[in-house]
């Protein structure tokens, strides 16, 4: 039996032979989790809490403000020793015993919020939806998804941060009355978190996590704590703790370890923690590929010998807590394509084999929402086009010079296929679009050369396939052909072409016009080939509609006599 089981448990009974494997789990866990308690907290019950006297304060008023039910503030003065009860020195110190305070519950804040993250009061309620202002309070458990991010402030301002794909089960989540004194003890089931606390304000403050392997304790200071690898699926990983500021005391089964500020402590089930290992140093940032500024970002820097990837986090300048965007990357690069407006802080650190993340080389960047994006006209959300080089409409916003226009295959523009800028109200792109599904997105830029965030991203689609003509079988009339088809949208010119031939090697007639008609004289009997083109206002030209043909009988071929005409409608 260790030292420290020792003065915990003087008089525990040796455990059954045939102690199942969860008892034996639960005990040991209890174990060190008594232990680690024991060393942080300083027999905490058996030390008092100093309170400078203020003028005004008398011995019942304190003792009603701190002292839990069935402790008469009588013992208070007997402790304190105090002759007077009727008059309390200013400035004098008074020790309140901490087993004589009031211990309230003290839910923890939502402060912010990305993604689906889910909280259960217990196991037997339902999931509900976290939402920023939500209170936690204790035996709840805390899910975040793929891509989600939870960051949660104690009754003290510590905060806490839980990153994608974790879970976080609040064991103890207590405050000392008014003292100050917080008591946070919480469970990473899976994932990671990163945690700033407040510098203890009594012997009874803790903020303790425990993961599978290992219990991180500390009294101040900013740390971060990961359980197995959330990223890759690794089961086999190992718990890890990085220490950026202050110490923190790392515990597991087999033994404990005091970790400084730079470097960080690996443990795996039933092992003792690692010796503090020394983190990776932080990237140094390519500035000239960097750009923050405008979205979609950019970040780039040199490799790190040792790393094994890169773990990249956008936070907000004002609350680090505050997670906005994170990636775990190979390459030494990545692309961020949205963010809220304001003032940010790129994070990027390199990963260890061991899983230990390294120390975050950090830039801050102010992200525009002005001007803001155009409204957007046309192609509208899932409209099919029939044209290789559709036109894209939008609104002008206010202050809004030029436009940048992106077109991707995927919604998230990580390959776009056309990326330019114009200043007007319009653009075709300069490659044709093959067939398929497609993503569009505007920007605007104002006189000053600053970019705003892009607009809502739209689906649409490219066709290849023939568009039915609609034609109706010809009829007679005085020896005149006109041909109509559809009226297409306003400003737009049509180019019919009739010809013997089906491949239009040789025209008897080309000629555009302004409306969807043509009158001609009536050609000669038989087959006959007539397709139509739009010319649109801009002067692009779009394919031709599929040819169709036209027979004209026998009997209207001579122009003696009775006279005949071919009124022939085209839907296009």
């Amino acid at each position: 039996m260790s030292p420290i089981t020792a003065l915990l448990f003087p008089f525990t009974p040796r455990a059954p032979r045939r102690a199942t494997a969860s008892r034996v789990k639960t005990s040991r866990r209890f174990l060190v989790l008594a232990a680690l308690l024991f060393c942080v907290s300083g027999f905490a019950q058996a030390q008092d809490w100093s309170y400078r006297v203020r003028p005004g304060d008398t011995l019942w008023d304190l003792g009603a403000r701190h002292l839990k039910t069935g402790i008469n503030w009588r013992r208070l003065q007997e402790h304190n020793r105090i002759v007077d009860p009727y008059h309390l020195p200013p400035g004098t110190s008074m020790r309140f015993p901490i087993g004589w305070l009031r211990i309230e519950p003290a839910k923890a804040r939502v402060v912010a919020v990305r993604g689906a993250v889910n909280v259960l009061a217990t196991d037997k309620t339902p999931a509900l939806l976290v939402s920023e202002g939500m209170r936690i309070g204790i035996g709840s458990r805390l899910e975040t998804g793929p891509g989600a991010s939870a960051t949660l402030e104690f009754a003290d301002g510590s905060r806490l941060m839980v990153q994608d794909n974790s879970r976080v089960v609040f064991d103890e989540l207590s405050s000392y009355g008014s003292t100050g004194m917080v008591d946070t003890r919480m469970r990473l089931q899976r994932g990671r978190t990163s945690n700033r606390v407040i510098p203890a304000k009594g012997p009874a403050s803790r903020y303790i996590i425990e993961t599978p392997s290992a219990t991180s304790s500390v009294r101040g200071t900013h740390f971060r704590v990961s359980a197995g690898d959330a990223d890759g699926g690794d089961t086999g990983a190992m718990d890890a703790t990085e220490v950026l500021e202050g110490k923190v005391q790392v515990g597991a089964q087999r033994g404990q370890v005091l970790v400084t500020p730079g470097f960080g402590a690996v443990a795996g089930a039933g092992a003792a923690p690692s010796q503090p290992i020394e983190l990776l140093p932080a990237p140094t940032l390519a500035r000239a590929a960097t750009q923050l500024e405008q979205l979609p970002a950019t970040a780039s820097w040199a490799a790190v010998p040792g790393a094994t990837a890169y773990r990249v986090e956008v936070v907000r300048d004002d609350a680090p807590e505050v997670l906005l965007f994170e990636s775990r990357v190979t390459d030494t690069k990545v692309r961020i394509d949205d963010l809220p407006a304001g003032r940010q802080r790129l994070l990027v650190r390199a990963i260890a084999a061991n899983g230990l993340g390294g120390r975050d080389s950090a830039q801050v960047f102010t992200v525009n929402d002005q001007p803001l994006p155009p409204l957007t006209i046309s192609p509208i959300d899932g409209q099919v086009l029939h044209q290789p080089k559709p036109r894209f409409e939008w609104a002008r916003a206010q202050d809004a010079e030029r436009t940048r226009l992106q077109i991707a295959r995927d919604e998230h523009f990580a390959e776009p296929v056309a990326d330019m800028e114009v200043g007007g109200l319009r653009a075709r792109p300069e490659q044709a679009l093959q067939a398929g599904s497609y993503y569009w997105r505007v920007a605007s830029r104002d006189g000053n050369g600053r970019i705003g965030r892009f607009g809502n991203a739209l689906p649409f689609q490219i066709s290849d396939a023939p568009v039915d003509p609609g034609l109706e079988p010809p009829q007679a009339a005085k020896g005149q052909l006109t041909l109509r088809w559809q009226k297409g949208e306003p400003g737009q010119r049509y180019r019919v072409q009739i010809s013997r031939k089906a491949d239009f090697s040789q025209l008897l007639l080309e000629q555009v016009v302004d409306v969807p008609q043509i009158e001609l004289k009536r050609p000669g009997g038989g087959t006959w080939h007539v397709r139509v083109q739009t010319i649109e206002d801009d002067g692009y030209e779009a394919p031709y509609g599929p040819a169709q043909e036209i027979r004209l009988p026998c009997r209207l071929c001579y122009a003696g006599g009775a006279a005949g005409a071919v009124l022939l409608l085209l839907a296009l």
